[in-house]
């Protein structure tokens, strides 16, 4: 079963700074639990893919009809609460295997080492409908 593992911008229980005030130790400290986990989730053969994504500021909305050109504006905004910061994608047994990764995830070290309790989303990775029914 695959899953995906999103992770929001702000939504973290600890009472924790923005990364941007962190000190440059700290900020070294948490990419490396980052990279650390994902190099022992590729050893176990779980991880996909692991992606950051570019701030929200860089972010573009996108609708289109179809036939005129389409509308693309700024956006999603920093006063947004939901903004997406980056994913995991695992291929694990079971839910709760997924549920451990995400736990481990939202532990990442933040400002003075503590865990910065990161609100996790997990969702399964649905395989597209049978084309034929």
């Amino acid at each position: 079963m695959r899953f995906m593992l999103l992770q929001n911008y702000g939504g973290v229980e600890a009472d924790c700074a923005p990364m941007y005030e962190w000190t440059p130790d700290e900020v070294r400290a948490h990419i490396e639990f980052q990279q650390a986990l994902n190099t022992q989730l590729e050893e176990l053969g779980e991880l996909i893919d692991a992606q950051g994504l570019a701030g929200p500021d860089e972010a573009r909305i996108v609708v289109s009809d179809g036939t005129s050109a389409p509308l693309v504006t700024d956006g999603p905004f920093p006063e947004s609460k939901e903004l997406l910061a980056g994913y995991r994608i695992v291929e694990v047994d079971t839910l709760e295997r997924a549920l451990q990764i995400a736990a481990a995830v939202s532990a990442a070290p933040g400002q003075g080492g503590e865990p910065i309790r990161q609100r996790i989303e997990v969702r399964q990775v649905m395989s597209a409908p049978d084309p034929e029914v």
